[in-house]
């Protein structure tokens, strides 16, 4: 009975959907735009930490696409960086969890000014499918402050890389970054 079914299987095509099509005219038109604000503001290309927050990893997948070869990010300027110290935008997923706040507080910390925090999908929204949990806090919004708010289980890579334009375009261009604290030189 296994093996009847197991032949058929094997020998017809998966029953799986089409994506949706993406025009190469509204991708091209976004990185054309993407980096000439993020040239503009920053003076070079925006680089972008992920950091999970104890999601299910759904917005993990598309923020994955958006390295593929559909969108590749590095074609917009922009770039994952393995390091919050190298980071402009924290790109965080997941709810804000209870095990998770310390960590995410401390990248947060780590990464130099100008910063900015995207929260990704509904559970870093406001807690999503996990809002109830005795370990979760709520959204990212409860830890950090949230300069944008991609919504979206999960958000498509478009609509991210549109949130990403959003947000650098929404910075002032004529702004400048706020000094950090002077260090205490010792004086002769």
């Amino acid at each position: 009975m296994l093996l009847p079914r197991l032949t058929c299987n094997l020998l017809r095509a998966p029953l799986t959907e089409s994506g949706p099509p993406v025009p190469e005219v509204t991708v091209a038109a976004l990185a054309e735009r993407l980096e000439a604000a993020s040239r503009a503001r920053l003076g070079r290309s925006l680089a972008i930490r992920h950091v999970g927050s104890g999601s299910c990893n759904g917005c993990e997948l598309e923020i994955n696409a958006l390295s593929g070869v559909v969108y590749d990010l590095e074609r917009l300027g922009l770039r994952f960086v393995a390091s919050p110290r190298h980071a402009d935008v924290l790109l965080v997923t997941g709810p804000a969890c209870r095990n998770m706040t310390e960590a995410v507080q401390r990248a947060w910390q780590c990464a130099p000014e100008p910063k900015w925090v995207v929260a990704v999908g509904d559970c870093a929204v406001d807690g999503g499918v996990f809002r109830d949990s005795y370990a979760v806090e709520g959204g990212v919004g409860q830890v950090l402050p949230v300069d944008l708010v991609i919504p979206g289980c999960p958000p498509m890579p478009g609509l991210m890389l549109e949130g990403l334009l959003a947000l650098v375009e929404a910075q002032r261009e004529d702004a400048e970054p706020q000094p950090g604290p002077l260090r205490n030189e010792p004086e002769f």
